[in-house]
C-alpha cells in the first residue's frame, strides 16, 4: 500500500523563464496564470519546453528547477528502494526511534493487502507480541522492551515522509520503476503522470501521443 497526499508543484514560472535565458527570448514567452492561479504554459513556452526535454539532460536543465513536495505513506520495504534516489531529494520522516511506542500497534499500520490467511494470522500474532512489549516499555521504560519492538518491526510497517524532488529526478524514477514488480511503484508512476505537464516534461511525450509513442525514451 502507498498513499500520496498534499502534492504541491512549485517554481514552474521561474524554471520556464530560465529556459529562455540562453537565447534571450523572454519576449516570446506566452504563459500566464489562470483564474485558479495555476501557471499555464502557452504554445510558445510549451513548444520550447518539449524541444529542450527531448534534447537530453544537458539541454533540459530547467526541469531540475521544477520542484515537487508530497507526503508519502508507504511500507518500509518500499522506502528501502526509494532511498536509492539520493540526488535532488529531501525527506523528513515520522520517527520510529522516538515515536514507535506513542500509539497502540494496529493491523492498519502495516501493508497486508497481499497476505494469505496464514500470513495475515502470523502478522496479527506479531502485532500482539509487539503491543505487549510496547505497553511494557511505557510502564517500565525498560530498554529491552523497546529493542524488542524495534527489532521485531516488519518491513510492512508504514511510515510517512514529506518528500521534495524535482522533475528530472522523476524522469529517472518513472523509467526505472514503471514496470517494477511492486505495485507501490505502479501507483507512484501513476501519480507522476498527474503532475502538471508530466507527459510532456517528465515522460517526453507529445500531447497526442500515448506512452508508446515516439516521445518515449
Amino acid at each position: 500500500m502507498i498513499l500520496l497526499e498534499r502534492t504541491a508543484v512549485m517554481n514552474l514560472e521561474n524554471a520556464m523563464r530560465g529556459a529562455r535565458n540562453p537565447m534571450n527570448s523572454w519576449n516570446r514567452s506566452d504563459s500566464y496564470y489562470n483564474e485558479a492561479h495555476e501557471y499555464v504554459l502557452g504554445p510558445n513556452d510549451l513548444g520550447l519546453a518539449m524541444r529542450l526535454r527531448k534534447a537530453g539532460s544537458d539541454h533540459r536543465k530547467f526541469i531540475r528547477q521544477i520542484f515537487v513536495s508530497v507526503d508519502i505513506t508507504a511500507p518500509l520495504y518500499w522506502w528501502k528502494e526509494y532511498d536509492t534516489y539520493k540526488v535532488a531529494t529531501v525527506a523528513n520522516s515520522t520517527s520510529t526511534m522516538h515515536k514507535i511506542h506513542a500509539k497502540p500497534f494496529e493491523l492498519s499500520d502495516f501493508s497486508h493487502e497481499k497476505l494469505t490467511d496464514r500470513g495475515l494470522r502470523a502478522l496479527e500474532d506479531l502485532i500482539a507480541v509487539m503491543e505487549q512489549y510496547r505497553t511494557e516499555f511505557i510502564a517500565t521504560k525498560d530498554k529491552t522492551a523497546w529493542y524488542n519492538m524495534i527489532q521485531l518491526l516488519p518491513t510492512s510497517y508504514q511510515q510517512m515522509r514529506t518528500c521534495t524532488m524535482n522533475y528530472e529526478t522523476l524522469v529517472n524514477i518513472y523509467y526505472a520503476r514503471k514496470n517494477h514488480k511492486l505495485e507501490e511503484w505502479h501507483t507512484f508512476c501513476d501519480w507522476i503522470r498527474t503532475l502538471p505537464y508530466a507527459d510532456q516534461l517528465i515522460l517526453g511525450l507529445d500531447p497526442e501521443e500515448g506512452e508508446n509513442g515516439e516521445g518515449k525514451e
